[in-house]
């Protein structure tokens, strides 16, 4: 077994709260040592999900949801704006026996990550994120009706599974849907690294915006553990209950652009980053992990002291900021324009994109242009979704997938948490 070195954080904020810059020690990847037990690490990639296709306006509507918003009409209708066109793009290539394209290399939109349950172990994709704090899938217990096409997990042929007697779960979103069920304890691994009786919330039911996603059959909540919504008890997270057999009380986040990303627990590979991190305090209420960014620059423009306070959410695909920023950005981008039809901010494909900057203590994450450009509204559309949207109807700030792609960033879980960031070579 390769010899490894543990991380140890050691944090000294000024009494104003500044970023402290922390050079980490690291080590080696192992992921097992050769006779099926943990390390203490693990290291795991996520896989492009080819069966997506594209809606921006859905992306923002999803948000709404998740943080509990109600959903403005002229998002609805852009919705279903979309969602039309690409319908008719799919009649068209079917009629004329074109075959099915896989989602455009070109493009970030959605990724997923395989884990195990159970004993013997059952495969599901799940959706890692840091925006919320349910471990919940879809289960031989969800109706057959919100079921399509999802893998699911049944513990009734999980040899390790245990009903937790008495506790149920439910989540309402933003349209007045929800998703809800009862709770099992089992084995839940995440890349090597196996927590026995973590608590799997099993749905019963589910919101019709995880019905369509055919490829996402839960979520691996990796907020803190005051935001689980099951009842009475509340139930602690994976990481929460991973760390005291990870060599450090961290997970890492080195999201991509145009390729699989990759998340690492109980470690910081400083192959992946380049220079220092940066580490800023977290404000932990009401469970998120809520940084105060320094500011931000559009381009080469100069750099705007102002302070941003927001979440850092892997499972949020956009970037939503307050609006005098976002309006400053598109602002420099021609033929740009905020548009209800389509649900947000849309521009000519061919138009260049300015980078934006954002600031996190004393250090500076620049985000190329090229990550902005989210995606087209549909399929050889020449118009284009803008990854950066304001957050005025969310009335909260996320740093989501379109920032956290240009950095390297550590979710440390220590006394006090700590949320890392660092550059590192950006694919362009």
């Amino acid at each position: 077994m390769v010899t490894l070195t543990n991380l140890v954080l050691t944090t000294a904020f000024a009494a104003a709260g500044l970023a402290s810059v922390i050079p980490p020690k690291i080590g080696t990847t192992v992921l097992d040592n050769g006779h099926g037990t943990s390390s203490g690490r693990a290291s795991l990639k996520q896989v492009r999900r080819p069966g997506y296709r594209f809606n921006g306006a859905r992306d923002i509507y999803k948000t709404y949801l998740k943080y509990g918003v109600p959903v403005p009409d002229y998002l609805k209708k852009a919705v279903a704006n979309i969602d039309a066109l690409n319908a008719a793009a799919v009649s068209k290539r079917e009629k004329g026996s074109a075959p099915a394209i896989p989602v455009d290399p070109r493009f970030d939109i959605a990724y997923v990550t395989p884990v195990t349950i159970g004993t013997p172990p059952q495969t599901l994709y799940l959706d890692f994120d840091t925006g919320s704090s349910d471990l919940w899938v879809f289960s031989s217990h969800t109706l057959a009706s919100q079921v399509r096409g999802q893998m699911i997990y049944s513990p009734e042929k999980s040899t390790t599974a245990k009903l937790l007697a008495g506790h149920t779960w439910s989540i309402r979103y933003g349209d007045g849907s929800g998703s809800l069920g009862n709770v099992y304890t089992d084995n839940f691994t995440v890349g090597g690294v196996t927590v026995t009786s973590q608590a799997v919330q099993t749905a019963q039911q589910v919101s019709t915006s995880f019905t369509s996603e055919s490829d996402i059959h839960g979520l691996v909540g990796l907020g803190f553990s005051t935001l689980n919504t099951v009842y009475p008890n509340g139930q602690l997270t994976f990481f929460d209950n991973a760390k005291s057999q990870l060599d450090s009380p961290v997970f890492t986040a080195d999201l991509k652009w145009k390729k699989e990303g990759t998340y690492d627990f109980g470690f910081i590979d400083e192959t992946k980053y380049t220079g220092e991190i940066t580490y800023l305090p977290v404000q932990t209420d009401p469970g998120y992990w809520t940084f105060t960014s320094s500011g931000y620059a559009v381009g080469d423009g100069s750099f705007n002291q102002v302070s941003i306070s927001g979440i850092a959410d892997t499972a949020t695909s956009l970037t939503y900021l307050p609006t005098a920023v976002v309006t400053s950005y598109w602002r420099q981008v021609e033929g740009a324009v905020n548009s209800q039809y389509y649900g947000g901010y849309v521009f000519p494909c061919s138009s260049k994109l300015p980078s934006f900057t954002f600031g996190v203590g004393s250090a500076n994450i620049t985000i190329p242009g090229s990550y902005i450009n989210y995606a087209q509204i549909t399929e050889g559309s020449p118009t284009c979704f803008g990854g950066l949207q304001s957050s005025s109807g969310l009335g909260i700030n996320i740093w989501g997938d379109v920032a956290l792609k240009a950095a390297f960033v550590v979710f440390n879980g220590g006394n006090p948490p700590t949320i890392g960031w660092a550059r590192k070579p950006l694919e362009q």
